[in-house]
């Protein structure tokens, strides 16, 4: 284990479909490391459909490892939430359990399936242990128990992986929990948790607050390390250095500012872009009057160490006059070619779900909508068998042609189910 998890629930029952994902992205971009959406009712809180729709929206739009906690009752339910995007599925160690854990785990692998244990139930929690250790299932997420309780735990086990919750402990507590090598994870459903309007703020301070503690009492956490120290930096004559700031996603060039070493520093600290403001002579922590903030994916240097790369994610518009670049006005322009393969798929997706949710009179791609799936299938293919034909015949633009063709009904097929280039790109990682 590379570095110990903070890791927030939130609890689903209680909030909206709007109102999780907002809390998800919040957690995303406060500097939580893994997040539970946990709907472990006895009536589930959403319909699945609904429910595999709200892991899509999240993992579409976060970067954080999800773990889905809920009533699971077959392997095609895990099954499910797996293919929606979610890292891992949290099944609870009940009655008659066993045989579909033990049908998870084969089916998907260790590193996919975490188990919930209540250490408040009667049967023995050392049986328990025992039968998911003979399943070669070493991740285990366990509650109900005291500190001290959970010590004996990990002592007791030391070869399985305890992911510990806790709603209750402070700092130094949770520093003595998170000490032995195989409790990797402190879950808590309320240390992070707040009503106030400034939630994100709220939680990014907690988060980052509890990592630093952690880290400075020398346990490894994920967090920000600058690997050169700010006086190697070669600054101008006022101890500055200029940062080219870009996001992280489309690579598109925000803005130029300037830092000195207290907003590197404060940087690295809480994981916000942070500048020194010449016009002020005060630091400057990008959004905190607009909103607009800017959360630190990476952080290089040019190879003379003068210039900092910063990749980030954006909230809002990053130029103070609402645009998104404040590189926004031309000065000259020699015509050329600018459609970049890497994004003009995302860009024709975004257009099509566009006439999904906002139907255009006229529109071919509303046509297709309106008909429904057995039309859109039939298009997809219709336009594989052109694709088939064009490439016996030697006109390569008759071959690019219905390439195109086939694409752009794909693209109109995952609309309709939902899926996005995203995960499409996921997938195709994960096999390469």
């Amino acid at each position: 284990m590379d570095y110990k998890k903070i890791i927030p629930i939130i609890l689903v029952n209680q909030l909206s479909a709007k109102e999780i994902v907002d809390t998800a992205i919040d957690y995303d971009e406060s500097g939580a490391d893994e997040l539970i959406l946990s709907d472990d009712c006895e009536s589930d809180s959403f319909s699945e459909e609904a429910f595999i729709s709200i892991i899509k929206l999240i993992t579409s739009k976060t970067d954080i490892p999800l773990i889905i906690r809920r009533s699971f009752h077959r392997l095609e339910d895990v099954k499910k939430v797996l293919y929606a995007g979610a890292a891992k599925a949290l099944i609870s160690f009940k009655t008659n359990a066993l045989p579909l854990i033990t049908e998870a785990v084969g089916r998907f692998g260790d590193e996919k399936i975490l188990i919930g244990v209540d250490l408040t139930e009667t049967t023995p929690i050392v049986d328990r242990l025992l039968q998911l250790m003979t399943i070669n299932c070493n991740n285990v997420y366990v509650y109900g128990a005291s500190l001290n309780g959970l010590l004996e735990l990990a002592s007791a086990f030391p070869a399985i992986n305890l992911y510990c919750q806790d709603t209750s402990l402070k700092q130094a507590e949770i520093l003595r929990l998170l000490a032995p090598d195989n409790v990797v994870a402190f879950i808590s459903s309320d240390l992070f948790a707040t009503s106030d309007d400034q939630r994100q703020a709220v939680h990014r301070q907690k988060i980052m607050e509890l990592k630093a503690f952690l880290s400075k009492n020398h346990l490894s956490v994920n967090t920000f390390i600058s690997s050169i120290d700010f006086t190697e930096f070669k600054l101008d004559k006022n101890g500055l250095i200029p940062v080219i700031t870009q996001e992280y996603k489309t690579g598109k060039v925000l803005m130029l500012a300037y830092m000195n070493e207290a907003a590197y520093n404060e940087t690295i600290r809480s994981g916000q872009m942070t500048y020194y403001s010449r016009s002020r002579n005060e630091l400057w922590k990008k959004g905190e009057t607009s909103g607009h903030y800017q959360f630190v994916k990476s952080l290089d240097i040019d190879c003379d160490y003068d210039t900092i790369l910063a990749k980030v994610a954006q909230i809002g518009a990053a130029c103070h006059t609402g645009n998104e670049s404040c590189f926004f006005t031309n000065l000259i322009k020699k015509e050329y070619d600018d459609s970049n393969p890497l994004t003009i798929f995302d860009e024709i997706m975004v257009t099509i779900l566009n006439r999904k949710e906002n139907p255009k009179e006229g529109s071919y791609t509303n046509y297709l909508f309106d008909k429904g799936i057995d039309k859109i299938l039939k298009k997809v293919g219709e336009e594989a068998t052109e694709i088939v034909i064009a490439a016996k015949n030697p006109d390569d633009e008759e071959l690019k042609y219905e390439i195109s063709d086939f694409l752009y009904h794909l693209m109109v097929l995952m609309a309709w189910r939902g899926l996005s280039w995203k995960e499409i790109a996921k997938e195709l990682a994960e096999r390469h």
